[in-house]
């Protein structure tokens, strides 16, 4: 119990210190956002109008900067994130519901399926070292050391163009209207397979080498030995000794992997024109869209945060040391 109380409370801590970071960071850059809206805009916007946008972005001069700090914090507990510029005068998190529930089916599946198949993959590999299941670490590796990007851009010119099923672009096929009705689903599984492809075999190579290594460690443990001096099974042994202890580190990482699915994979994202929110930050960037980035920023971070904490209760199930007292 205190292990979990501990961490908590630096989670909350983190969380807090990320809410401040992300306050602060905007505010000591050159300029404002509403500079650049008028900018974009080429003089048309009223002086009222530039008041009441200074003031809705909480950077009236007339308030302190702890004010402002604490009409954030509020602004935050409302669940308002401010407003976009490229999409004015959209809400920031209206921006987010659109596009987070695209990267999270894609990267978040992808994620999984790859750490199922890497970890899989990894115990087998490991526990039978030495054997022909070892061929496939110079395979894995080969692929882990190819870009995101660059795979992506293989996959588009080998697999895409007249007469593919698979599409080159986009989150699903045109004059479609986004619902839950098949034709959509379809569309929206057939433009997915590609970019949740390139994620897969990129990624999982590193799951696979991480519990390979793991397993050749621990199966020389004296509980592994003990295991096979009771006469357990092979795949007793393997799975409910050697691969659960082996897991352990895996845990952790794959904690951080779910955070990071949040902010997608920028690049692949953009490669495929998916609709996600990697898509969005990269668009934010490029205009200047400063709300749209700071409330980016803030749901990645504390989405990894949050699938940290996760994990962390995940390894005090595994791990049985991590609920002991002193």
């Amino acid at each position: 119990m205190r292990y979990f109380a501990q961490r908590l409370v630096f989670y909350v801590f983190t969380a807090w210190a990320a809410v401040t970071i992300n306050f602060f960071v905007p505010r000591l850059t050159p300029g404002n956002p509403v500079d650049s809206l008028i900018a974009e805009y080429q003089g048309q916007i009223s002086t009222q109008a530039v008041h009441s946008l200074t003031v809705l972005f909480g950077l009236d001069k007339q308030q302190g900067i702890f004010q402002q700090y604490i009409s954030y914090l509020g602004q935050l507990a409302r669940g308002d994130l401010g407003i976009s510029f490229h999409s004015f005068p959209t809400p920031v998190s209206s921006v987010l519901a659109q596009s987070l529930p695209w990267t999270v089916c894609l990267v978040g599946v992808a994620t999984v399926l790859s750490f199922a198949i890497g970890t899989l993959l990894g115990v087998i590999v490991g526990w039978r070292r030495g054997s022909l299941a070892d061929m496939l670490m110079p395979i894995t590796t080969f692929f882990a050391s190819i870009p995101y990007f660059w795979l992506a851009l293989l996959a588009i010119a080998a697999f895409t163009g007249v007469g593919s099923f698979l599409p080159s672009a986009g989150g699903y096929d045109p004059g479609l209207v986004p619902g839950w009705n098949g034709a959509f689903v379809a569309s929206a599984l057939k433009h997915s397979l590609l970019p949740a492809a390139t994620i897969i075999v990129t990624s999982v190579a590193g799951w696979l080498m991480g519990m390979r290594n793991m397993v050749v460690t621990v199966s020389s443990e004296d509980y592994v030995t003990v295991a096979h001096a009771k006469g357990l099974s092979e795949r007793r042994v393997m799975l409910g000794y050697a691969a659960r202890n082996a897991m352990l580190p895996s845990v952790s990482g794959f904690g951080m992997a779910l955070g990071l699915v949040v902010g997608g994979t920028f690049l692949v994202e953009y490669v495929f024109s998916y609709p996600g929110v990697g898509l969005e930050l990269v668009s934010a960037i490029g205009q200047k869209d400063y709300p749209l980035m700071q409330g980016i920023f803030l749901v990645i971070t504390l989405s990894v945060l949050a699938a940290n904490f996760l994990a962390d209760l995940a390894y005090m199930a595994l791990d049985p040391r991590t609920r002991r007292e002193g």
